[in-house]
């Protein structure tokens, strides 16, 4: 993916969502593994990392190897609100070096690139002005100069993230939709989308030039219907 600013060597990101703490091999190995191939710079943990009725076991054991080796990043998803444990949560990511982001930036150097990461907390549980503040905090802390993130765990409020002027918007939450429709990229039916969602897989570009990337996820045994054309994934990042 190309971005409009100057990256010196290229920055290779990493964005895990939706995993529900779902099983991937014992100690997590199988999904470690395809992280681990990429070689990432930072990973970026966009949402429904845990969930609220599975064990956050392998979760844990995925963040806790991840966390050794990369920098993370992470905002809430609706499941970690609705587990009624998100406090605690964020609580325990931020005890093993995860970088929790309710409205807030960090700013990092990468290979001569330098990167303002913005998040915000899903809006499951807060008010829209709650959610709307976050947004204009975070976005305060930028740099023009800068390359400008926002982990977000919600990809159909585009009319909402068109306001501000970031290169790239990560998100994850549609699942693609459950069953996805090959060919035009549509979903049958997606969270806060409704029927032939349209933000459900791969790479949109929004009418204020934002380039905004949406995960299918990782979730498997954690929901109620089978995926159909809609394999889970992770999603690597180049900016070059």
């Amino acid at each position: 993916m190309d971005l409009p600013k100057e990256t010196g060597e290229g920055v290779r990101i990493v964005l895990v969502t939706d995993l529900h703490s779902c099983f991937y091999g014992k100690g997590q190995h199988r999904l470690i593994s395809m992280i681990d191939k990429e070689k990432p710079d930072i990973v970026l943990l966009g949402g429904d990392i845990f969930d609220d009725k599975l064990s956050d076991d392998n979760a844990k054991l995925l963040l806790e190897d991840l966390v050794t080796k990369y920098p993370c990043y992470y905002v809430t998803g609706n499941h970690e609100y609705w587990s009624e444990r998100v406090d605690e949560m964020k609580a325990y990511l931020e005890s093993i070096g995860v970088s929790v982001l309710e409205g807030e930036c960090e700013t990092v150097e990468i290979n001569g690139a330098t990167i303002d990461i913005c998040g915000v907390d899903d809006p499951t549980r807060l008010f829209l002005r709650t959610w709307l503040e976050q947004l204009d905090t975070a976005y305060e802390q930028t740099d023009e100069d800068h390359i400008r993130i926002l982990v977000t765990h919600r990809p159909e409020e585009v009319s909402v993230y068109e306001k501000y002027d970031y290169d790239l918007i990560v998100a994850g939450h549609a699942h693609a939709g459950q069953f996805r429709i090959p060919f035009i990229n549509r979903g049958v039916f997606a969270p806060n989308q409704g029927y032939m969602a349209e933000y459900v897989s791969g790479t949109y570009e929004l009418s204020n030039g934002s380039v905004m990337v949406v995960s299918r996820g990782l979730a498997r045994e954690s929901t109620p219907a089978p995926r159909y054309f809609n394999h889970p994934e992770i999603v690597v990042i180049d900016l070059e």
